[in-house]
């Protein structure tokens, strides 16, 4: 098995020994570019954002700057928007489902290291994939550590840190994280009285 494999496998690797395919080199650099743009070059963001991450949907936008270690490695879904100062830490893969948001300074780190000091020392070190599920938001400031997978519709308040993974339709901050509530049908109806009311109905 190849390093690389190793590595989006969970399995113990060297960051050292990975082949010059997948190194993250030109996906830093892109990066890099995007930060680089004028905030007003909207669509030349978008089409270089859709081509540093492994796959996304046709309506997308990750407000630079943003940071990742792979690109490649994380695929982001339909509808997708990304706040300020995101980090996308994808030495495992990072999976995003449709209508997703993220608020500023959101941190996805896949990327952990063994316990033991003396094999840590050595330089192996493993990661854990992150799985993000449909019409998820994530408020500002909010850390998602490795092998974390949060259900659709779950909110996450800001500053939150995610140590392990949530279910669906839940309300959930702090650190470690811990769900405050779930979401029902009284939100729902609470929500759609509000919309009504702003659309003059």
């Amino acid at each position: 098995m190849s390093e690389y494999h190793k590595m989006i496998s969970g399995q113990l690797y060297s960051a050292e020994k990975i082949e010059a395919a997948y190194r993250p080199d030109k996906s830093r650099a892109l990066a890099q570019e995007i930060n680089q743009l004028n905030s007003l070059e909207k669509e030349k963001i978008v089409q270089l954002e859709k081509k540093l991450f492994g796959k996304t949907g046709e309506q997308i936008y990750v407000n630079p700057p943003l940071y990742v270690d792979y690109g490649f490695n994380t695929k982001i879904g339909e509808n997708f928007y990304a706040n300020l100062d995101c980090i996308f830490l994808d030495v495992a893969p990072i999976s995003i489902g449709d209508d997703v948001m993220f608020g500023p300074r959101v941190s996805l780190i896949t990327a952990t290291h063994p316990i033991d000091a003396a094999v840590r020392g050595r330089g192996l070190e493993y990661a854990q994939a992150i799985k993000i599920g449909d019409r998820v938001w994530l408020g500002a400031g909010v850390i998602v550590n490795p092998g974390v997978e949060i259900g659709e519709n779950t909110i996450v308040g800001s500053g939150s840190v995610v140590t392990k993974s949530l279910p669906p339709n839940v309300i959930a901050v702090g650190n470690p994280a811990r769900i405050l509530r779930k979401i029902d049908d009284e939100d729902r109806v609470f929500w759609e009285e509000k919309e009504e009311k702003y659309y003059g109905k």
